[in-house]
């Protein structure tokens, strides 16, 4: 699951990975991680189930951004804005490893968003997937805070 996966050398998930182990690390080049690195997140990731348009979930997480003065039609901005501060902090290694299973590395990188319903800025956890090539995939939108 981490064949092609890039971390920053004092983040790497535990290694050796499994018994036998014969993978490697490689260096990769800095220019690289800047110009290649991606980021991508489903939009169900925000109106389905942060908004919970479907019910199929709590309301725990809409609830808790409406508190912050955020609504669906806020949802492509969020978008946006997460993809592009966990790109960022992705690159400069601002991350905690998370579980490894046969669904992927997991990653947390925390943002920061301003509050709409006064002044002030809220910051949290979203959780993400580490694929190969330096791509990044948005799992959660709010993992915690």
């Amino acid at each position: 699951m981490l064949d092609g996966c890039w971390f920053l050398k004092e983040k790497t998930p535990k290694w050796p990975h499994h018994p036998f182990c014969h993978c490697v690390l490689e260096d990769i080049q800095y220019n690289d991680v800047l110009t290649k690195c991606t980021s991508d997140s489903a939009y169900s990731k925000f109106d389905i189930y942060l908004f919970n348009i479907e019910g199929r979930y709590t309301d725990a997480k809409k609830k808790l951004f409406e508190d912050w003065g955020y609504t669906l039609d806020d949802g492509k901005w969020l978008q946006s804005e997460i993809n592009k501060q966990g790109l960022e902090k992705y690159i400069s290694g601002d991350y905690e490893i998370g579980c490894l299973d046969e669904y992927g590395q997991r990653i947390s990188i925390r943002v920061e968003i301003p509050r709409k319903d006064h002044e002030g800025r809220v910051s949290f956890i979203t959780g993400w997937m580490a694929r190969p090539d330096g791509h990044i995939q948005l799992a959660t939108p709010y993992g915690g805070k």
